[in-house]
């Protein structure tokens, strides 16, 4: 899928030898606060959600999609469409790349604008949104590097570390529309 390609990086459906991989990530305690998990996820948890990470994101109402260098089908991130809603045409955006290691070599950044053109050009969104943590300088400027915008905060949303943080609301427009 061409729409999914770009110079370095390629978005690919979740295929069943990822297990591993999201059983990593969705266990990692230090990034739970971005996802608002508080519990792990068993093996046979994750397994059952890849089995029926074929379904259509209609369905589903959520598209998960590995983030992988074009010579190498190891996932280095995940990326999602949430909370798709269809009759407004709209879906929230998140985005991990897992290893400090890939992180500001512009992986996020092409994979996220890859989402973007996916989403506006065969979805035929509206409009995207990311909730984002205040105090999380990267991510605000990955997204606004796209033309996100604020447009409110919710204060003291979310509980990390003893402490309540505010989130913020970006939204980008389709300018198509």
């Amino acid at each position: 899928m061409i729409t999914l390609k770009g110079e370095n990086i390629r978005l690919r459906a979740l295929e069943p030898e990822d297990l591993d991989f999201i059983y990593e990530v969705e266990n990692d305690e230090s990034i739970w606060h971005v996802s608002n998990t508080q519990t792990p996820y068993s093996y046979y948890l994750i397994r059952q959600y890849l089995e029926n990470a074929q379904q259509d994101i209609y369905e589903a109402r959520q598209l998960r999609l590995a983030v992988c260098h074009h010579d190498d089908v190891t996932p280095i991130g995940l990326i999602d469409l949430f909370d798709f809603d269809p009759k407004n045409h709209r879906a929230g955006i998140g985005i991990l790349i897992q290893n400090a290691k890939d992180r500001n070599k512009r992986a996020g950044t092409e994979a996220l604008g890859l989402l973007i053109r996916y989403a506006f050009s065969k979805l035929a969104l509206r409009q995207v949104y990311a909730n984002i943590d205040t105090e999380n300088e990267a991510s605000i400027r990955l997204f606004t590097k796209f033309g996100f915008h604020r447009i409110g905060v919710k204060e003291q949303w979310n509980l990390q570390d003893g402490k309540y943080r505010d989130e913020a609301l970006y939204q980008l427009l389709n300018p198509q529309f």
